[in-house]
């Protein structure tokens, strides 16, 4: 069973598709031209800037390749990159987590 998605999940899927859709205004592309360079209808590409958390993950980074900032989110998941990740670098991690 799937649960509902949380408000902070809701509210961060609102904004990335608010910040998609000014990347895609400053690049001065149309929605049109957008959903095809991404490859996608351009129905998925409303429910993506409309902030919809449902939308399949591979359009969305469908939609950031287009745009030219797929690199920017890979580094900004990158645990690496923070200074928790840095610290915990040289110890060996689990091959797998139970829960």
């Amino acid at each position: 069973m799937v649960r509902p998605a949380s408000h902070k999940v809701l509210a961060a899927a609102s904004e990335v598709g608010e910040q998609l859709k000014t990347w895609r205004k400053l690049l001065g592309l149309t929605a049109e031209q957008l959903s095809q360079r991404a490859g996608i209808a351009r129905s998925t590409l409303r429910r993506i800037e409309q902030g919809d958390a449902a939308v399949n993950f591979q359009a969305v980074l469908r939609t950031m390749n287009a745009l030219g900032i797929l690199d920017r989110m890979s580094q900004a998941t990158d645990p690496y990159e923070t200074d928790f990740g840095r610290a915990r670098a040289d110890q060996t991690l689990p091959e797998r987590v139970r829960s």
